[in-house]
């Protein structure tokens, strides 16, 4: 009897706790404030924030500002509240052509130039297969062209192709390769898709010398390349790419910190994160709008991770926690990648990364977590949601392969457990297509009741992981659980 007494003392003793933190969060948040934030990040001023233009500095500054004033500490090795990242805008050549045996290519068609200096001559191809370290490996490739597949065998999500390209980049020039040549050959993805997306200027981390390398990818669904090179019907590419140009860029990651209150939990690190460019100005829509605003994707997250910095700030838990707002993610996930990359915590101590990235919602009575029912944080995430009247659901529209298209996938890889908390929705349709990358994407379109319960529940789930005693880990069988025993050890 006195057992059961106890429990039942302890339940209504850890509700009233729960709701005591509810009533905090009620109490200090702002919500004039937060809609401020939202409404000047998402403005016409801001030009769509893409990191390529000027514009970007406005709204780096204005975040910076308020990390500053909410009193969240800078990270040592920072440039203040900034990780400054070197970002190279390349832009489409001229010409672009490469004749391989009896196949031309030609940029925009069935080749794009994606990196690079100009490049013309006849060159000697070596087929190295996925290009990875082990293929490169006691092969002769100085003044030749390294032709391989896009991304790896188990890596093939666009976030992959992107980081593997650069890596394979850099082997490559180190070799003395005089280009990089990828076999796109994913029948799932279309090529027209591919050309679209790229066949315009793009952003990368300039690797120095290695970003010098011409690096090309060649449509080649059927594999016919592949093929005409290992039965020696193909030894020569030609190559002419003229009219290439090259911009360096500096961007910014917006940083800061808050120490944790426990002796022991504080030397561990939640990172809470969202990206807060966007796409910047593009075709007009029909009533001649041509900014980008980006409400949805991502003004709202960013503002979401400002106010957990106040909060947290005044209502430090026990672990520390570092705010993280990431550049060019709409570019290919490169801010979170640099960081991931170029850590200014070892990622050892970052024990869960709750991410934030949206397309937008057509349920405000739910919490949609790409990635729940993948680590064992998942019922504090639920809990907190539900504090707040709403239900957390999992990845509605699988097909569509979210996780690995936010920066939470650079975490992951590494094995941090890191879900993305986004906007309700039970699936990927036209009412989230009628705002995702387009202009219609605004604040006064978007419905601010639900803004603020998803701001509250993004700060509540965040302080719930950061006061659990236990650490947070991949469900069993997950594929980032043997990334994760490499990173912490067995636990």
């Amino acid at each position: 009897m006195n057992k059961k007494i106890l429990s039942l003392a302890l339940l209504v003793s850890l509700s009233g706790l729960a709701t005591a933190q509810q009533e905090t969060i009620e109490k200090r948040f702002k919500e004039k404030e937060a809609i401020g934030h939202f409404t000047y990040l998402a403005s016409d001023e801001l030009m769509g924030r893409d990191p390529a233009r000027p514009e970007m500095a406005l709204a780096y500054d204005y975040i910076a500002k308020y990390l500053k004033k909410y009193k969240a500490q800078p990270i040592p090795g920072a440039d203040g509240y900034f990780q400054n990242i070197p970002f190279r805008l390349s832009q489409p050549p001229k010409t672009g052509e490469l004749m391989m045996g009896d196949s031309k290519f030609t940029q925009g068609e069935e080749l794009l130039v994606l990196d690079g200096e100009a490049a013309t001559g006849s060159y000697e191809v070596v087929d190295l297969g996925f290009g990875l370290e082990e293929d490169f490996a006691g092969k002769d490739v100085k003044g030749k062209v390294v032709i391989t597949n896009v991304g790896a065998p188990d890596q093939m999500s666009p976030a992959a192709l992107f980081a593997l390209g650069r890596s394979k980049t850099a082997r490559a020039q180190e070799a003395g390769a005089v280009a990089l040549v990828e076999r796109f050959n994913i029948p799932s993805i279309p090529w027209q898709l591919v050309a679209n997306y790229l066949n315009r200027p793009t952003m990368g981390i300039d690797q120095g010398e290695s970003s010098n390398l011409p690096y090309l990818w060649v449509k080649d669904v059927e594999n016919t390349l592949s093929k005409g090179i290992s039965e020696g019907k193909v030894k020569n590419i030609q190559l002419n790419v003229e009219g290439k140009v090259n911009t360096k860029i500096e961007g910014k990651n917006v940083m800061a910190w808050i120490e944790g209150t426990d002796p022991e939990l504080k030397d561990e690190y939640l990172l809470l994160s969202a990206h807060y460019d966007h796409v910047g100005v593009g075709t007009p829509d029909a009533e001649g709008d041509s900014i980008y605003n980006g409400a949805r994707d991502n003004a709202v997250g960013t503002v979401a991770v400002m106010n957990a910095a106040k909060y947290f700030a005044k209502n430090p838990p026990k672990r520390s926690i570092i705010l993280a707002l990431w550049t060019a993610e709409e570019k290919g996930l490169l801010g979170s990648a640099y960081f991931a990359e170029n850590p200014l915590i070892p990622l050892d101590k970052i024990i869960y990364n709750l991410n934030i990235d949206n397309g937008g919602y057509n349920d405000t009575e739910v919490i949609t977590v790409i990635g729940l029912g993948r680590t064992s944080s998942d019922p504090l995430i639920s809990q907190a949601v539900t504090e707040f009247g709403l239900e957390a659901i999992a990845d509605p529209s699988p097909e569509q392969g979210l996780y690995d298209r936010s920066d939470n996938v650079n975490f992951a890889r590494k094995g941090i457990p890191a879900p993305t908390f986004s906007l309700g929705f039970r699936a990927f349709d036209d009412e989230i297509n009628k705002y995702y990358h387009k202009p219609g994407d605004q604040v006064d379109n978007f419905d601010l009741n639900y803004a603020v319960k998803y701001w509250k529940s993004y700060i509540r789930a965040a302080e719930l992981i950061a006061n659990d005693p236990s650490k947070p880990k991949w469900v069993a069988g997950d594929k980032y659980e043997q990334a994760s025993k490499e990173l912490y050890g067995d636990q």
